[in-house]
């Protein structure tokens, strides 16, 4: 390629030296380095494996069964708050053998004690409402269930004659729930 007339080659911009490409290169050191540095606010990528949640067996719930005993139906662990540490999410009753007894729902966090017993940190489902866990799913950081129970206490137990379905998300330190939809029992 021939350069117009007039324009000198000989100038020391139009030439790179090796000064100039050490220079770039630590420049995009630096800003490379920093940018590993700098998280964004709640980023957890590649911070560690996440400790196990709470055994819920071990827990005490705010359920009166009378001499029954409470029986945990269903569990599951997230790491709702990213400090590395799960927490469970216990579907428990009371053990009465028969019938359908309502569920209550519970966040269960760890003591700082590790011999001490998990605590009940947040009532997700109570079981004044009457209504009984279907489907518990934990998937990206929200917790989703399905609700069955019953529109009034002439309704055979063996058969609910409502649904909702219901979903919690963690956002400004506290679990935002969001029901997706309420509906009679699909039959």
């Amino acid at each position: 390629m021939q350069l117009p007339a007039g324009l000198d080659t000989d100038l020391p911009h139009t030439r790179a030296r090796i000064r100039h490409w050490l220079t770039t290169g630590v420049a995009l050191g630096v800003v490379t380095g920093a940018a590993a540095l700098v998280q964004p606010t709640g980023a957890t990528a590649n911070q560690g494996p996440v400790r196990g949640g709470p055994d819920p067996a071990a827990a005490e719930y705010p359920l009166d069964c009378g001499p029954l005993g409470v029986l945990v139906t269903d569990q599951a662990e997230i790491d709702l708050d990213a400090d590395r540490r799960a927490e469970t999410i216990a579907v428990v009753r009371c053990d009465a053998g028969s019938g359908t007894p309502p569920h209550g729902m519970y966040v269960l966090a760890g003591a700082d004690d590790e011999n001490a017993a998990p605590r009940v940190a947040e009532t997700l489902v109570d079981p004044g409402e009457g209504m009984t866990v279907d489907r518990l799913a934990v998937r990206e950081g929200t917790i989703s269930v399905r609700l069955t129970g019953y529109s009034s206490p002439d309704v055979p137990r063996c058969c609910p004659d409502r649904t909702r379905d219901v979903s919690w998300a963690w956002r400004d330190g506290r679990l935002e729930p969001h029901v997706i939809s309420e509906a009679p029992a699909s039959v």
